[in-house]
This record gives structure tokens, C-alpha cells and sequence, in this order.
């Protein structure tokens, strides 16, 4: 049983991102680089984070919830600011490609840089977040056996799916506000990743914290598909294979 919840959990968390990975990034060499670049960015804001905890704890003396509640939202904060530092990177190598180019054009454009890095601050932040849970589900023990909620690795596995999903969306929406200098989508960005981890302190309320944040994700993914130039006339041609 303990195995079946674990590859069932990790299917649910990574799958989405798995396939986004085999299907649009493994085949091209330079969007792989982008996924890593996108991975050590937010790394450096773990880095941070972890060490301006540290120093709050230290300085402070206490690790009650108004200090928890404080380091998350300075966490979203230093996500975001390596974001846009990688935005400043990536917009870099963008105009370098485009001056080695024969045409004089990027072999991959910027939006494209957008999604893949947000996929890869998905992925890590994923990652780090759910790997200690999907490492207790394999057993042994039985989930909800003394009261507690029965649904927590399923609500994990989900939470971890709505994250992924959410930092891909945000980082093409992010890149195409640095770009066009629009203060409002970077606001609306960070104000949406704030409330997501806001919403995360509702648990073990799930009801209150996993519906609003799947509904954010569907509204910021079609946000997102919005502002990548998608429409529905394209869809239909993509499902009718024009």
C-alpha cells in the first residue's frame, strides 16, 4: 500500500511537469540550459531565505506563527527578485544569441526562455517542497490513524501539481511584464504567489486552501495563455490538427 500511495503521490505532483519537460524542453539543447539556469536561480533564493530565517530565529529568540508567516512571504519575496534576476540574465544571452545569429534573430525567443525557466522554478520548488512527504508515504505507518485527515499525501501530491503549474504560468506572465515595463502583471504575480502561500497556512482545512488554489491556477494559466498570444481560434485549430 505504502508504495502505491508514493508512485501514485509522485505521479500526481510531477506527471504535469514531466511530460512538459519530455515534450517541449529534453529535444532542444538551449532550453535545456534555460531549465537549469531557471533551477540554480531558485536555489539562490532558498539560500537566502534560509539564511535570513536564521538570523530572524537567532536575533529573536522564537519561531512562533506571526515569524513563520513573516519568512514565507519574504521567501515569495527573494523568488520573485531572482526571478527577475534571471529575466535580466536570460534577456542578456537572448541579445547575444541574436548577435552571433546568420539572420540576426534569437534561436529561441524570450517568451519561450519565460516558460521553460518557470517551469524549472516549478519543478525545484516542487521538489523541495514534497520530497520529505513523498519519502514518509512509502510506509510505514497509516495515514489518518489517530484522527488526523486521511487525504494529506493526496492533498500534498496536488498542492505540488498547483505549484509547478502556477510557477510556469507566472514566469511567462513575469517576462512579458519586465518587458513591456508593465508594474501592474508584476504586482498581480506577486500578489498571486503571496495569497498561494497565505492559502497554505489553512492546512489541514483543505477545503479552504486546495479549492481557491486550483481555481488560481486555471485562472493564471489561461492568464498566461492570453499574454503568450494564445486565443480560442487557436485551439480549435490545434484540435483539429490545422
Amino acid at each position: 500500500m505504502g508504495a502505491a500511495v508514493f508512485f501514485g503521490c509522485a505521479a500526481i505532483a510531477f506527471g504535469p511537469a514531466a511530460a512538459l519537460v519530455l515534450l517541449t524542453v529534453a529535444a532542444e539543447p538551449l532550453r535545456v540550459i534555460v531549465l537549469v539556469a531557471g533551477a540554480f536561480f531558485w536555489l539562490l533564493s532558498l539560500l537566502a531565505a534560509s539564511l535570513l530565517w536564521f538570523v530572524s530565529v537567532q536575533l529573536s529568540g522564537r519561531e512562533d506563527a506571526a515569524l513563520l508567516l513573516l519568512g514565507a512571504a519574504a521567501a515569495v519575496l527573494l523568488q520573485e527578485l531572482c526571478r527577475f534576476a534571471c529575466f535580466k540574465l536570460l534577456k542578456k544571452a537572448d541579445e547575444g544569441l541574436a548577435t552571433l545569429s546568420e539572420d540576426g534573430r534569437s534561436p529561441i525567443s524570450l517568451q519561450q526562455m519565460a516558460y521553460v525557466s518557470g517551469l524549472s522554478f516549478g519543478i525545484i520548488s516542487g521538489v523541495f517542497s514534497v520530497v520529505n512527504i513523498l519519502a514518509d508515504s512509502a510506509g510505514p505507518g497509516t495515514v489518518g490513524i489517530h484522527g488526523d485527515s486521511p487525504y494529506y499525501f493526496i492533498t500534498s501530491a496536488l498542492l505540488t501539481m498547483a505549484l509547478v503549474l502556477l510557477h510556469t504560468f507566472w514566469g511567462v506572465i513575469f517576462f512579458d511584464a519586465c518587458e513591456r515595463r508593465h508594474a501592474g502583471g508584476l504586482g498581480l504575480v506577486v500578489g498571486g504567489h503571496l495569497l498561494t502561500s497565505g492559502l497554505t497556512f489553512l492546512n489541514p482545512w483543505y477545503e479552504a486552501s486546495l479549492g481557491p488554489i486550483l481555481i488560481l491556477t486555471l485562472c493564471t494559466g489561461l492568464w498566461a495563455f492570453g499574454t503568450a498570444g494564445g486565443s480560442y481560434r487557436n485551439v480549435l485549430k490545434c484540435l483539429s490538427c490545422k
